[in-house]
């Protein structure tokens, strides 16, 4: 296993800059019963404290810079528990991170644990800027840490005004010190550090309220961990802006991430989302009659009132919903309150309410309705990064004139790590196919598999032929192949003996950053495409296949 050492026990640097912005939660709090220090007396103990005496000692070359000009306006003391946080809160720290993104080589955000999962998807999309197709035109190209903990940083006594000592036994030490060290190692991503281990912020969920290690990432890989000494995993990192003019150190691309976060920050309240879990409950029905009633119809039809504008369902299993008729789904009353939120404009996300897997609706009748009534396939997204996300889309959309269609197709599509990539190879994080393996159209009405005996083949749902690489198929015995989204811009397939058998003839000797896209519908409207999509240079470079 392949790992990165960090640059900051090594001197690769003169002096780093990291700034802390302290949002709150129980990290910074003290008292009896707990409640936050505002962020300048934090600040102040943590320079009285720990900076000379213990933060010089492993981190020399580093510069720590308090932020207390970060402050939320619901609160006293300008900080919160993170119970209290909202969405205009996350726009909050964004904007104070690329409003100073210059200056600082790094960011650790102190934040309570209670909706850190949230925060850790928020984050990300707000410094981010993509087009329709998904493809990033602003990008972070430099560390922001989350972190928090269990219990409290400092003591302070019932007679004291501030804290006097480091609390003794917490968590909150460690998590702080290895969040600085994550902070130096030049991630470009939104991170989560808790308990010796770094995630990736849009993958975790708090998973223990009573132990140290609060977040697991179920259906990812750590980024990091830190043992005697802190090292990345940097196969599972997220690959760096393609270029510096889509990178948040170009000016211009900041300034249109700056842009677009300000119309987010004054819409994002006009696009709320709700998530909503699957739980036994009465319901009626009659088919003679076509009646039906039920309690959760009855929920979701109250929502869909108040004005929401996404729905997150945490299903069952591998996504099944009870539709309030189990013979005759279309029959039932949360079928029906469903069909007619998605009609009124509500964009429905099928999550799971299991910890770990992966949404497949159709693996059951019980789930195989919800496509019908407009449910999206968020494969193994969490219910909260599935939140953050939809809302930002959906607040972004008015900003970039984005349909309906683009918001439903950016939402299944893996953006920044949140979810398996459905329906595309990229050359710089996810290039191969092996055989059996398949891409998907995001409706499931197509499939491009690496065909063990046939090589790359595209099949509608019906199992009828749309294309192959290689007509007629090659010997058996130099097969099965691998697919490969080279990063050179060549889609290439490969013999099992790793000699080139087929290619698109697209690569570039300085390089293109490419995609493997399945894109549309085999259904209605008929519009799928497989088509190779160089990304360094915004540019179709090759159609394999155009439904007409």
């Amino acid at each position: 296993m392949k790992r990165w050492m960090c640059a900051c026990r090594r001197g690769h640097r003169s002096t780093m800059k990291i700034a802390i912005i302290n949002t709150g939660g129980t990290i910074s709090c003290v008292g009896t019963p707990l409640g936050p220090m505002s962020a300048q007396a934090f600040a102040k103990a943590c320079k009285t404290l720990i900076d000379e005496t213990i933060i010089v000692q492993d981190y020399p070359n580093t510069e720590l810079h308090y932020a207390v000009d970060v402050k939320f306006p619901e609160s006293s003391t300008g900080t919160l528990d993170s119970t209290n946080l909202q969405p205009t809160d996350w726009c909050i720290i964004a904007s104070y991170i690329l409003d100073h993104y210059a200056d600082f080589d790094g960011w650790v955000v102190l934040h309570g644990t209670d909706s850190m999962d949230f925060t850790g998807t928020a984050l990300p999309f707000l410094l981010s800027a993509f087009n329709d197709r998904g493809v990033t035109t602003a990008q972070l190209s430099k560390p922001v840490i989350i972190t928090g903990s269990q219990l409290p940083m400092f003591h302070q006594g019932p007679n004291e005004k501030e804290p006097s000592a480091l609390a003794y036994n917490t968590d909150a030490f460690q998590n702080f010190c290895g969040a600085i060290a994550a902070a130096q190692s030049g991630i470009p991503e939104v991170c989560i550090y808790f308990q010796n281990e770094l995630y990736r912020g849009n993958r975790v969920l708090k998973t223990n309220a009573s132990e140290f290690n609060a977040f697991s990432s179920p259906n990812y890989p750590s980024l990091g961990e830190y043992g005697i000494q802190f090292e990345i995993l940097f196969e599972n990192i997220l690959p760096p802006p393609v270029s510096n003019s889509v990178s948040l150190d170009d000016a211009t691309a900041r300034n249109s991430a700056i842009q677009q976060l300000n119309y987010v920050a004054a819409n994002i309240n006009n696009f709320p989302v709700m998530q909503f879990n699957a739980f036994p409950a009465w319901y009626a029905f009659n088919d003679s009659t076509k009646t039906c009633s039920g309690l959760i119809a009855n929920l979701l039809n109250a929502c869909v009132a108040s004005g929401i504008k996404g729905l997150i369902l945490e299903s069952y299993g591998e996504g099944n919903f009870p539709s309030g008729n189990p013979d005759n789904p279309s029959g039932g009353a949360a079928y029906q309150a469903l069909a007619a939120a998605n009609a009124g404009g509500v964009v429905i996300v099928d999550c799971t309410q299991v910890i770990a897997g992966v949404v497949n609706d159709n693996a059951y009748a019980a789930g195989a309705w919800l496509p019908a009534v407009g449910a999206l396939n968020p494969a193994d997204m969490t219910p909260m990064a599935a939140f953050a996300k939809l809302m930002i889309l959906l607040t972004t959309a008015g900003y970039r004139k984005w349909t309906a269609a683009h918001v439903k197709t950016l939402m299944q599509t893996n953006l920044l790590g949140e979810m398996m990539s459905v329906n595309k190879l990229d050359s710089r994080v996810n290039p191969l196919l092996l055989a059996n393996q398949t891409l998907a159209a995001l409706d499931g009405s197509a499939t491009l598999s690496n065909d063990p005996v046939a090589g790359p083949v595209l099949r509608d749902s019906t199992g009828t032929q749309l294309w192959a690489a290689m007509s007629p198929a090659p010997p058996a015995n130099q097969l099965p192949g691998r697919l490969i989204m080279q990063n050179d811009g060549n889609l290439v397939f490969y013999s099992r003996y790793n000699a080139p058998m087929w290619a698109t003839n697209t690569g570039v000797s300085t390089g293109a950053s490419s995609m493997l896209v399945l894109s549309g519908s085999a259904g209605k409207p008929a519009d799928l495409a497989l088509l190779v999509y160089d990304y360094d240079h915004n540019a179709v470079t090759k159609t394999l296949y155009q439904q007409k």
